[in-house]
């Protein structure tokens, strides 16, 4: 008995000890990045199976963004569980529950439509729709979710307050740390093996809800890098400076919960290069890389078995196949899930080589198929191997230098002269580049009126709520349109943009109207529109028309991704050496950080402060002037510097990534003030 006690032991501690030491090879690939990463991070990965866990700061509360309608999604199940909340039930759209943001019911659905409870979690799940969210909390009760998750014993996790309505909030102290919702790795990741174990609710809402999370149309951050041959359930977030994933990857091998949670990120660009973004990429990789590819091994991979409910490349490899050795050809659909009528077909192709027809493709059926048909025509080894390929010529040793920038341009600013550029002529996204424009049309009242800077600007719902980089102000709060300024240029505030927009559209027009001299078109201002948003969007439009921009359209003040908001390089360069002509403008974009006080609607006070984004004012002979970044535009700079006594402008449009733009700027300089300004 002593023996069998002893064995017993044993046993326990070599499988404690693998699942540690797997644990610790994970960590230790994983450890480097994050300790690389410029902002704050949380894990926890989990394999369900085996109880193996890797933690990094598992325990701290950090922001939610989206992802806190997971935690709504559990609460509406076990709502449902209790006989409090019917999920056929239909909910009513109205016009007031429209809010920004992700989604599809804003900007698809009228006011009046009606849809179930059901259908309202499954927008919420799959295209994170904030209006759709709302309908489910508003059904829910907003308390609801918070208290829920106390009583399964996850307190820190919290709904503060509905999606884009934070005067809804019910912890206003909590809204203001972290937003929306706060979490913890941990508690992410026990939701998620709740749902796995179907311990929290239901089996059949557990697996409604995995089915939800299965739909999650997010391919980026964590899901980017993983192949087909893992199933992942989850559910993303984003906002500024928080960006986080979590979930379950599955496959037929093993089912990992994993939840990444990263905050005060240093890059807050809203595109795929975004750092966090690369970092939860590289996460999932590496997760799958230790928990799926490198446990199936040579031999497994050889004798790779597939049967009825296998799904991945390998099936769409068996599929194209079949359809090719079998005459006539069965007609499979190449899609990679095994299904009664792949099945069929191997059943059938057994039968003609007089192999037992089970249905099951291993060792011997890949054999007798032979090699596999490639998705695209793969020529023989001979073929390939026997090719003679060409050379381009070796790289010129004169020349500008390489860049990823689409477009760009080098201006002397002395005289506006285009010293080189590629594509500077040609209209395209230009992102928050478009600030420029906002602030120099406020600069240009402010040289008439000097007093407007000392104006007080209140921050509207409107303006809190405009989506990407902000400055950080709060609806109703106030500060001065001097200290705005700042809080434009320097964090790129979308919200801040649209403020100065309402605060001086309307002014903007009517001294345009009055003096037909600054404005070379007078159908650009006869606008009767009352909105002064759009007011101010008009005067941006007849600004660039009086400097010469023929290539320039606004459509807003800010530079967010719309349709034929557009500029180009050199009317770029025009307008920053107008802005460089102009004192207070060329303070603001050569302030490297900025400390200012607003006062709230009730009378309180709040610092804050403001970073530039523009790295290069880290580098002495820098000092301006804008940057930008949107997926579409990619990543822009527009520039200035000076070098024994030669000032030069450079534009660059749509950089391969955010560190990129800056490296084709300075290569850019290099390459001029040692070779162009020569000329």
């Amino acid at each position: 008995m002593r023996r069998l006690l002893l064995i017993a032991a044993i046993l326990i501690c070599e499988v404690a000890c693998t699942a540690t030491c797997a644990a610790d090879d994970l960590g230790d690939r994983l450890r480097p990045m994050i300790e690389a990463h410029d902002g704050e991070v949380a894990i926890v990965i989990r394999n369900l199976g085996t109880g193996e866990q890797f933690a990094w700061r598992e325990a701290v509360v950090q922001p939610t963004a989206s992802l806190i309608k997971l935690p709504v999604l559990v609460t509406a199940y076990r709502y449902a569980d209790a006989g409090r909340l019917d999920l056929q039930s239909l909910v009513e759209l109205q016009e007031a529950d429209k809010v920004p943001g992700s989604g599809v019911l804003t900007p698809h659905f009228s006011a009046g439509a009606r849809i179930s409870v059901r259908d309202a979690i499954r927008l919420m799940i799959r295209y994170s729709d904030n209006t759709a969210t709302n309908l489910v909390v508003d059904r829910l009760g907003l308390a609801a979710t918070t208290s829920e998750m106390t009583s399964l014993g996850y307190p820190e996790t919290q709904l503060h307050a509905k999606v884009y309505r934070g005067d809804t909030s019910i912890a206003p102290e909590r809204s203001q740390q972290y937003g929306l919702g706060s979490t913890t790795a941990l508690d992410i990741v026990n939701l998620f093996s709740g749902i796995h174990e179907q311990t929290i609710a239901s089996a059949e809402s557990c697996a409604a809800m995995l089915e939800h999370l299965l739909s999650c149309e997010d391919r980026g951050m964590l899901a980017q890098n993983l192949p087909d041959d893992v199933r992942f359930a989850h559910k993303t977030g984003a906002i500024g400076r928080s960006r986080c994933d979590a979930g379950l990857m599955m496959s037929k091998s093993a089912t990992i919960a994993v939840c990444v949670l990263t905050t005060n990120n240093r890059d807050q660009q809203w595109s795929d290069g975004n750092a966090a973004h690369v970092l939860m990429g590289r996460i999932g990789r590496a997760v799958y890389d230790h928990y799926f590819r490198a446990r199936q091994g040579t031999e497994a991979a050889a004798a790779l078995v597939l049967e009825e409910g296998s799904f991945g490349e390998q099936v769409e490899d068996l599929q194209r196949t079949l359809n090719a050795r079998l005459q006539p050809s069965p007609g499979l659909s190449v899609d990679g899930d095994f299904g009664p009528a792949t099945a069929a077909a191997v059943r059938r192709f057994q039968r003609e080589q007089k192999l037992a027809e089970t249905g099951v493709v291993g060792a011997e059926i890949w054999k007798v198929l032979g090699p596999v048909v490639a998705e695209a025509a793969v020529p023989s080894p001979q073929e390939v191997n026997s090719q003679v390929l060409t050379m381009s010529p070796a790289d010129a040793l004169s020349g500008a230098p390489f860049v990823s920038a689409d477009a760009w341009t080098i201006v002397d600013a002395a005289d506006g002269r285009e010293l080189a550029g590629s594509n500077s002529e040609v209209p395209r996204d230009i992102a928050s580049t478009t600030k420029m424009m906002t602030a120099w049309l406020v600069a240009q009242l402010a040289d008439r009126s000097p007093e407007i800077l000392q104006e007080t600007l209140t921050m509207s719902r409107r303006a809190d709520l405009t989506q990407g980089s902000t400055a950080g102000i709060r609806s109703g709060e106030r500060l001065t349109v001097h200290e705005a300024l700042y809080g434009l240029m320097l964090p790129s505030g979308n919200d801040m943009s649209v403020a100065l927009a309402e605060h001086f559209g309307g002014r903007l027009i009517a001294g345009m109207k009055a003096d037909a001299n600054d404005s070379p078109s007078d159908a650009a201002i006869e606008s009767e529109a009352p909105d002064s948003l759009i007011q101010f969007v008009e005067a941006m439009n007849a600004e660039a028309k009086r400097l010469g921009m023929t290539g320039t359209h606004y459509v807003n003040p800010h530079g967010l991704t719309e349709d034929n908001h557009l500029s180009t390089p050199l009317d770029l360069s025009r307008l920053a050496q107008r802005i460089l002509g102009n004192e207070l403008l060329r303070t603001v974009i050569s302030t490297r950080q900025r400390g200012a006080t607003v006062t709230g609607s009730t009378g309180y006070e709040r610092n804050v402060m403001w970073v530039n984004t523009n790295q290069l004012l880290g580098i002495d002979g820098f000092d301006g002037m804008k940057t930008g970044t949107t997926t579409k535009a990619g990543a822009c700079l527009v520039s200035t510097g000076e070098r024994d006594g030669r000032r030069l402008i450079v534009v660059v449009l749509g950089s391969a990534a955010s560190e990129a733009r800056y490296t084709d700027s300075r290569n850019l300089y290099r390459w001029a003030w040692s070779e162009l300004v020569q000329q």
